[in-house]
């Protein structure tokens, strides 16, 4: 139990200095520049899911949930939101190195993530834009929604905000923590072994478990022999860390929130079928 508190301590303490410096940004523009800061977002939102890919992929969980909180503030669009998801990596990429994973195996995941994430970005973005789905934001709506008090200065507000997530995630991350624990990765390796398709489709359930201990239990069901590469990478793309909790948490008002979460499933689980189809793993 002890170990348990520990590790869900520890994954909470790594997305602060990652949702401070968010908090930080978001405060600053919304205090001193929010209408030039959005025209530039907004010129360069083609390009956005590029960069959130390539960025994504660096094996942090607190990145995903800073996009979330720049996501909610009107600062990038769904498809960069959903690029960096797509593209997070969590604790994969430390987990095959330590196991001697061949370099040139890693390097094919890394950049089957990082395209997958760009192509489904960019298309969502051109959905969204060709439908309307998505309403425009502004920066004041979400600290209107959070009750800070702007007006005592942008760091203070940006602390109040990051606290109010961080305990929030630490909440969470004990429940789901406890719950993988008592479930064990043996019960989750029954559930997948020797089922091609569906097991793409019941890893990217796995993946969508809003804790880094999600990619954990994938990737060594996959170094067991336990899931297809098509399975872990729809649980890896789908895995987004505890981006999704900071974006239910902090979208509550909105219903584009569960839209935003079934693009996510699905473009993870058809990347994943993909790459079971194509000759590359």
């Amino acid at each position: 139990m002890l170990d348990i508190i520990k590790e869900a301590l520890l994954d909470t303490l790594k997305t602060l200095p990652f949702l401070f410096a968010a908090y930080l940004i978001i405060e600053f523009i919304e205090a001193k520049a929010e209408e030039k800061t959005v025209e530039i977002v907004h010129r360069a939102g083609r390009l956005g899911p590029v960069l959130g890919a390539a960025l994504g992929v660096i094996p942090q969980c607190g990145f995903s949930a800073a996009t979330a909180n720049l996501y909610v503030s009107g600062l990038v669009t769904r498809g960069t939101l959903l690029a960096v998801f797509l593209s997070t990596s969590d604790e994969m990429l430390p987990i095959l190195i330590s196991s001697s994973a061949p370099a040139g195996f890693i390097l094919k995941v890394l950049a089957y993530k990082v395209l997958a994430a760009i192509i489904a970005g960019m298309t969502i973005d051109l959905i969204d834009k060709r439908f309307g789905l998505v309403k425009e934001r502004h920066i004041h709506e979400m600290c209107e929604q959070e009750g800070c008090k702007c007006e005592d200065g942008i760091f203070k507000s940006a602390v109040i905000h990051t606290l109010k997530i961080a305990g929030f995630l630490l909440l969470v991350n004990l429940v789901l923590s406890f719950v993988i624990e008592y479930v064990g990765p043996d019960t989750i390796s029954r559930f997948i072994l020797n089922r091609p398709v569906i097991g793409e489709f019941l890893a990217g359930l796995i993946g969508l478990i809003p804790n880094c201990a999600a990619s954990v239990v994938i990737t060594q069901l996959y170094l067991q022999g336990s899931m297809s590469a098509g399975a872990m990478l729809s649980g890896l793309l789908t895995g987004s860390g505890v981006g999704l909790l900071v974006l239910f948490r902090m979208d509550r008002k909105s219903s584009e929130k569960y839209v935003t979460l079934l693009m996510l499933y699905v473009s993870g689980v058809l990347f994943g079928i993909l790459a079971n189809i194509l000759p590359i793993f």
